[in-house]
């Protein structure tokens, strides 16, 4: 009866990921399913958009079912949603630094995957300059561009 005292000491490390697993199958069932419906799109709908069985579809949001990469692609494209957002979601891609700016383009029904992957690809360049500036050419004195405004 050893380890019968915790329940976590039986919990082997594939019990474990079973559990990870599950819980982000949940997560990404439960995001599709509220994006679905502030899209005001029907299960239904959503499966012959996405090209994906209305069962299938169904089980993946009740978190019975984890999608692939490509069948969640397949779904952003029906919910007009960027798969990034999806991806990481789902954990098959790593959640970039947190950004309303970046968050906002992702979820914008109104843009197409093109038009928001060039927008990030602007954003991002941005921000990379702005990073790289931040350390080289800092002025000495925060006032210093004030000074030299009045000039």
């Amino acid at each position: 009866m050893e380890g019968s005292d915790t329940p976590d000491d039986s919990a082997g490390p594939g019990d474990i990921a079973a559990r990870v697993v599950n819980n982000a199958a949940q997560d990404i069932g439960a995001f599709i399913r509220s994006q679905r419906e502030a899209a005001q799109v029907s299960l239904r709908q959503l499966s012959q958009l996405a090209g994906v069985s209305n069962p299938y579809l169904s089980q993946i949001e009740r978190g019975l079912r984890k999608p692939s990469a490509e069948v969640l692609a397949q779904i952003a494209k029906g919910l007009r949603l960027s798969a990034e957002v999806l991806y990481v979601r789902a954990g098959i891609l790593e959640h970039r630094a947190e950004s309303a700016v970046r968050d906002a383009v992702l979820v914008d029904t109104v843009l197409t995957e093109r038009q928001k992957q060039v927008l990030l690809d602007i954003y991002d360049s941005f921000c990379r300059e702005n990073q790289q500036n931040t350390g080289d050419a800092r002025p000495d004195h925060p006032t210093d561009f004030d000074e030299e405004k009045s000039s």
